[in-house]
């Protein structure tokens, strides 16, 4: 593998999204990730459209960059074939409940005795100290505990899902540094550690980060939550003929853009649009004006006036869109690959670009147990 995680060997023992996720980064970034599924496999092999059972796209999506193999933690002779793997290995992450893990044999304390310098990552729920601890967890519930879908009842009267896997992703992204912040604590001491990157936590930061408010004070001097965030008039607005993003957001682009639509003097004129404070604490009122302005134009029309101003605006895409886009044409974001079971797959390419190490997809992800017999063959090599 190439990249700058070349020579970092990951143990993955994740399921679903958020922990294969976080391994796939690793993956994109050079990492020799081996894939440990049980004998039933990854249950997102089986979500979506599909040319063979088991390979569907989530799967193929979270997984590249990965060899894969079948062990049945259960069964001794593949419990000591996991250890022997982790005997070789820089790092183990899981998204398995640590006590189930502790009843198998590979909790923390009984990994290192075999690899004293190990890298240990638990992507878990909730935290080990706290009473929520050890329950199950998934993207929506996730949503729902954090805040995130609470927000949408504060914008439009009922609470509701992202339509994307938003913890999911986010969390696999934090899973994905803590683990190289780890791995850099090694190179300069030789000590491995336990590393636990729990979702509720990593979620509730993360809403926090933008929607504190006036609780960021003690005691609080106001009300929690970024109104220009919580707008029901944020937009996109519409247009002549469809939909734009507009941000009008700093002094500079009012001017501009109040001299744009004809009306240079409105900063001055309407105490709501004359300064930053004012245009968030009148969020409501600026997007519904900035809706009624721009129905005048096309899409086409106000992006070539609101960039010849400096203005940031761009159109909303579909995901279909996303394929034809310009841009990801010109960077070559879309990359067409043979995979030796599913024929051509059109991927996207990590967003990285390093200019000694750079990062490739070399390994499309793995039909179930891909990759055991050669994996078992190392072994018995090594042994």
């Amino acid at each position: 593998m190439s990249g700058p995680l070349a020579g970092i060997r990951v143990i993955d023992l994740t399921t679903v999204v958020m922990g294969p996720s976080s391994t796939q980064i690793l993956g994109d970034l050079g990492a020799d990730v081996i894939k440990v599924e049980s004998p039933s496999g990854d249950s997102m092999r089986h979500i979506g459209p599909m040319r063979n059972p088991g390979m569907g796209p989530l799967f193929l999506s979270a997984n590249r960059n990965k060899r894969g193999i079948v062990l049945d933690l259960k069964q001794a002779g593949d419990k000591a074939t996991l250890l022997e793997m982790l005997a070789t290995a820089d790092v183990m992450i899981s998204n398995v409940r640590p006590q189930a893990l502790a009843r198998l044999g590979l909790g923390y304390d009984s990994v290192r005795a075999i690899r004293p310098d190990i890298v240990y990552c638990s992507a878990v729920g909730y935290g080990e100290g706290g009473p929520y601890a050890g329950a199950a967890v998934y993207d929506d519930l996730m949503q729902a505990a954090s805040g995130v879908a609470g927000m949408f009842e504060r914008v439009d009267g009922k609470p509701r899902y992202a339509p994307v896997n938003l913890c999911d992703r986010i969390v696999g992204l934090h899973v994905a540094i803590a683990v190289q912040a780890a791995l850099l604590h090694r190179q300069r001491t030789g000590e491995g550690q336990q590393v636990e990157v729990p979702m509720f936590e990593t979620m509730a930061q993360f809403v926090l980060a933008d929607h504190i408010g006036g609780r960021a004070f003690v005691p609080p001097i106001g009300e929690t939550g970024y109104l220009r965030l919580l707008s029901r008039t944020r937009g996109p607005y519409p247009t002549q003929d469809g939909y734009l993003s507009l941000v009008v957001y700093t002094d500079e682009h009012w001017r501009k853009f109040s001299q744009l639509i004809g009306q240079p003097e409105l900063p001055k004129q309407d105490p709501r649009f004359a300064s930053m404070q004012t245009r968030t604490t009148h969020a409501e009122a600026v997007g519904q004006f900035l809706s009624q302005v721009l129905q005048s134009r096309t899409s086409q029309a106000w992006l070539e006036l609101l960039h010849a101003a400096d203005i940031p605006a761009c159109r909303v895409n579909s995901v279909d869109q996303l394929f034809d886009d310009p841009h990801l044409q010109a960077v070559d974001f879309f990359k067409d690959i043979e995979h030796p079971t599913e024929g051509t797959l059109r991927v996207a390419r990590s967003p990285f670009v390093f200019s000694r190490t750079p990062v490739e997809i070399e390994r499309l992800a793995p039909a179930l147990d891909a990759d055991g017999d050669v994996l078992r063959q190392q072994l018995l090599a090594d042994a």
